[in-house]
């Protein structure tokens, strides 16, 4: 009788260890949540100025450019550049933190409203590899 007490109050110790583990872990979780979100926030806000700051230098050198205030040279140089630094944010990682373009209306017409943007590398591939076999 006294063996099954025992017993009896064994289980219910590690019961309550194992619930208060789940409460840790549950906290954790949440707290790296957050900690992701913040970040995320974060580099979303820093993806759309540099964006915006590479819209404001072209339309600057276009028209530094039209009064011929800037040789030509340099103007395909810059351009170039931003062009590079364009094709660097919106092939790479960070086109997850862009907000998405706006589809064009044939494609709206037949998908409709589509958003496709994952932050993490194997979460894209994932969503490629869905769509490709959905096709």
């Amino acid at each position: 009788m006294e063996n099954v007490e025992e017993s009896t109050n064994e289980m219910e110790e590690e019961v309550g260890k194992v619930m208060e583990q789940a409460r840790e872990l549950q906290e954790a979780g949440a707290g790296l949540i957050s900690m992701i979100s913040n970040d995320e926030q974060s580099l979303r806000l820093k993806a759309n100025s540099l964006d915006s700051s590479i819209r404001h230098l072209r339309s600057s050198i276009t028209t530094v450019l039209s009064q011929k205030l800037l040789d030509p040279k340099l103007a395909d140089k810059l351009e170039e550049d931003l062009q590079t630094a364009i094709c660097i944010i919106t092939d790479g990682d960070a086109a997850g933190f862009l907000p998405a373009n706006a589809q064009g209306w044939y494609l709206r017409m037949f998908l409709g409203p589509i958003s496709v943007r994952a932050s993490r590398k194997e979460i894209q591939l994932k969503a490629k590899e869905e769509y490709n076999s959905y096709r």
